[in-house]
């Protein structure tokens, strides 16, 4: 896991665009699902990498709390410097703070239906997940656009995201086209989707649950202490029927065995721990001990990096500020390609 290919042909512009909606802390699904492949693609130098915190996006379906937005920000902004995102390297910005993403997302609603939103697979999902029925926010139901515009604004060539964005991809994929088209100007590029790689799907739940998620309170966040951490390993789901240390188990759905195969690189190891437990004599504590020096292993440094970023709040929001200006920039470039096409560069 961790891991991307590329669906369609890579531009020799490698510019990319990801984030994250600050809804929450960041937990361990993230950093192997996306994190930890984001610093792998930024240390390469090959990319000009930008990196998002959406907080309208995360606005859209909680408008009513903008105090989690605002707290949460602040958390995700720590867990990319803890996990090694430099912004030497990679341009971290906040969404709300470049203007000309709601100008273009203005523009963009006009190229597409309201039949068109509706036909959005993961859009219909998240309504049905979050039990909005007819009472979707509009800003909810339009956020493929706004994204469209997020992608496009930096004229992002990569975007790597989850299997279920795949309709985003495809749906800003459409406006720029249409753009170009209707406008007689090749200025917005059509992104191509970069996605897990084939079969490594998302790190599962403490419980056993398909998705380890926030509000299912299932996960390990990078920011948990050591004894936190400890807690949850010991609480993890393994085989219910693996009732005495003698009985042998299954490590298929055995939440150990599926931790283990994705972050011990002893694969020897892990390997002869399989063994022995479905044959018996291999009790669910010891090998809930040998994860959790694992994960604690993997987790230390990125807490303990995480600490003393925390120590100095004013230089994160500093680092925060001096992104959102650098992509401010890139963004209003393109404003000003997408306007002069329009037409409504009046004073220009």
């Amino acid at each position: 896991m961790g891991l991307f290919i590329l669906k369609g042909a890579i531009n020799m512009k490698k510019i990319i665009l990801t984030g994250d909606r600050p809804t929450g802390k960041l937990h361990i699904g993230h950093y192997i699902g996306s994190l930890q492949n984001r610093v792998r693609l930024q240390n390469t130098g090959d990319y000009d990498t930008f990196i998002m915190i959406a907080d309208q996006q995360a606005l859209t379906d909680n408008a009513r709390d903008p105090q989690k937005i605002r707290n949460s920000l602040i958390e995700v902004a720590l867990d990319y410097l803890a996990v090694g995102i430099d912004p030497a390297k990679s341009t971290i910005f906040i969404q709300s703070q470049i203007p000309a993403l709601a100008e273009l997302t203005t523009y963009y609603l006009n190229l597409v239906t309201v039949s068109r939103l509706e036909r959005n697979p993961t859009v219909k999902a998240e309504i049905q997940q979050k039990n909005f029925e007819r009472s979707i926010p509009a800003g909810f139901f339009v956020y493929p656009v706004s994204q469209a515009a997020d992608i496009t604004a930096f004229k992002a060539n990569l975007v790597p995201v989850g299997d279920d964005q795949e309709p985003m991809i495809e749906q800003a994929r459409e406006i720029a086209r249409s753009f170009n088209t209707i406008y007689g100007q090749k200025i917005l590029v059509e992104p191509e989707g970069v996605f897990p790689e084939k079969g490594a799907g998302r790190l599962p739940g403490l419980d056993g649950n398909a998705k380890m998620s926030k509000s299912l309170n299932n996960c390990i966040y990078l920011s948990d202490d050591a004894e936190t951490l400890k807690k949850k390993v010991m609480s993890m789901y393994t085989d219910p029927s693996h009732v005495h240390v003698e009985d042998p188990g299954k490590i298929e759905g055995n939440m150990v065995f599926t931790y283990l195969d994705i972050f011990d690189e002893d694969k020897q190891k892990v390997a002869q721990l399989k063994e022995a437990y479905q044959a018996g004599g291999l009790g669910d504590v010891k090998i809930k001990r040998y994860l959790n020096e694992v994960l604690e292993a993997k987790l230390a440094p990125i807490r303990k990096r995480r600490e003393e970023f925390a120590k100095d709040i004013s230089s994160v929001y500093d680092i925060l500020k001096d992104g959102s200006e650098r992509a401010n920039a890139v963004a209003e470039q393109t404003l000003s390609e997408v306007r002069a096409a329009i037409g409504v560069n009046y004073f220009s």
